[in-house]
């Protein structure tokens, strides 16, 4: 997968207080409005989702503002979706650098999501629970949209023109050959459940533990080799906008990514998630927790009036000619963009090693905090120059020759990342 750490270039350091100038300035232009709505049926009570609007990378300074948007979707109880809610985000912020304006922020983003992710997982089992969750953790910041995910959630992208963009990938181990590779390689095993008489049933499974996924936060009794390091994917829409679709698999074993788009097509955020739960719902029934999150990105000067209420009338008959109406804006907009490229990549990446997804430091004040210590580029934690254990030190994975080259590690993420890559157990035991 491409990435685009070799295209990024360093600039001559700016003043915080004009890079925020600048960004007021350029807000008042061409800052998008963003909408959102939620949806879901319980089945077992496992899913959970995230919606933060408020968020600012420079605490109470407007221009710098950005939304979250989460679903998890828990399996083996709630624990581990609840609190992965609950600590991802602080965590993925903890290990963005400060004082940098928005085109670095966006920059250091993956690499913070990557660190933000394993850190929740290494908290989480550290607390000796079993349960498991998927992740799909989505940030909006104007027209850039920087999707984190592992599991079988799914974010899509709709630019209105027909045009459905999968912004994730599904680790499962039916269907990811490169996953089921690594895990065997890893130390795990792969295979379909065994019945009386020999037979082999249901979906590939990874053993022991027998999760159908190959990446999660969790699931400290299935095996280390059941990585949380993150597919992650950074686009940036054209002015046009676009409507992304977050959901659990609750959806998307019930509608294709274009069904699903396509069911809501001309709805408000709120009614286009609701549609999409109806319509999964009708297919196939409430056979697990069903949860979606719709979320709009809408450019300043095509942003639909708010409806006056409407006469006392039957209820089905407005919303079909609200559909229709919203449709045919839609399609007026659909015209004018089916020419033009919609969406550009910034930055993809898949790797489950943790090493390449660090990547290197290049200078010698990177890996370090304000106190002059070096940090743990996962746990956030200070350390000593001698504690520091470089993410690249004997790593057969590592595109670095230099092993003393940050970004550095403490001992128990260091644990972490070898058993991770099947070096050595984790030393983590059920209760």
């Amino acid at each position: 997968m491409a990435s685009r750490e070799g295209r990024r270039h360093h600039h001559d350091l700016v003043p915080l207080a004009a890079l925020l100038k600048r960004e007021m300035k350029s807000e008042k232009m061409v800052k998008p409005t963003v909408r959102f709505g939620h949806a879901a049926q319980s089945k077992k009570g496992e899913d959970y989702f995230l919606i933060k609007t408020d968020c600012q990378r420079v605490p109470g300074n407007s221009s710098s503002s950005f939304s979250v948007f989460a679903i998890f979707d828990g399996h083996n109880g709630n624990a581990a979706a609840i609190f992965t809610r609950e600590h991802l985000l602080n965590h993925v912020l903890g290990a963005l650098p400060q004082g940098h304006g928005r085109d670095e922020w966006l920059q250091a983003l993956p690499r913070a999501l990557v660190a933000g992710f394993v850190k929740t997982d290494k908290e989480f089992q550290s607390r000796g629970e079993t349960s498991g969750t998927t992740a799909t953790f989505v940030i909006v910041d104007r027209w850039t949209v920087t999707v984190a995910s592992v599991g079988d959630s799914r974010c899509i992208l709709d630019t209105q023109g027909d045009a459905v963009t999968t912004l994730t990938v599904d680790h499962r181990l039916e269907e990811n050959i490169e996953e089921r590779e690594r895990v065997t390689a890893s130390g795990g095993e792969v295979g379909r459940l065994s019945i009386a008489g020999g037979a082999e049933i249901g979906p590939l499974r990874c053993w022991p533990g027998g999760l159908c996924l190959s990446r999660s936060i969790g699931d400290m009794d299935v095996g280390e080799f059941i990585v949380p390091i993150p597919y992650v994917k950074q686009v940036k829409l054209s002015k046009a906008g676009g409507r992304l679709i977050i959901a659990s698999d609750g959806i998307w074993d019930a509608l294709s990514s274009e069904m699903a788009a396509k069911s809501c097509r001309g709805l408000r955020a709120e009614l286009a998630a609701m549609q999409v739960v109806k319509e999964a719902l009708r297919t196939r029934g409430l056979k697990d927790d069903t949860t979606c999150i719709v979320v709009d990105i809408i450019p300043p000067d095509n942003e639909l009036p708010p409806t006056p209420p409407p006469p006392k009338r039957n209820k089905l008959r407005d919303l079909l000619l609200f559909r229709k109406r919203s449709r045919e804006s839609a399609s007026k907009l659909s015209k004018k963009l089916s020419a033009i490229n919609i969406v550009e990549e910034l930055f993809e990446e898949g790797s489950a090693m943790l090493a390449e997804r660090l990547g290197n430091d290049d200078n010698l004040n990177s890996g370090q905090s304000t106190s002059g210590l070096f940090v743990c580029a996962v746990c956030q934690v200070d350390l000593a120059p001698s504690e520091g254990i470089s993410v690249h030190a004997g790593s057969i994975f590592s595109t670095s020759s230099k092993p003393w080259q940050g970004p550095f590690l403490c001992s128990d993420c260091r644990d972490k990342k070898d058993a991770m890559e099947g070096k050595r157990p984790s030393g983590i035991k059920v209760s």
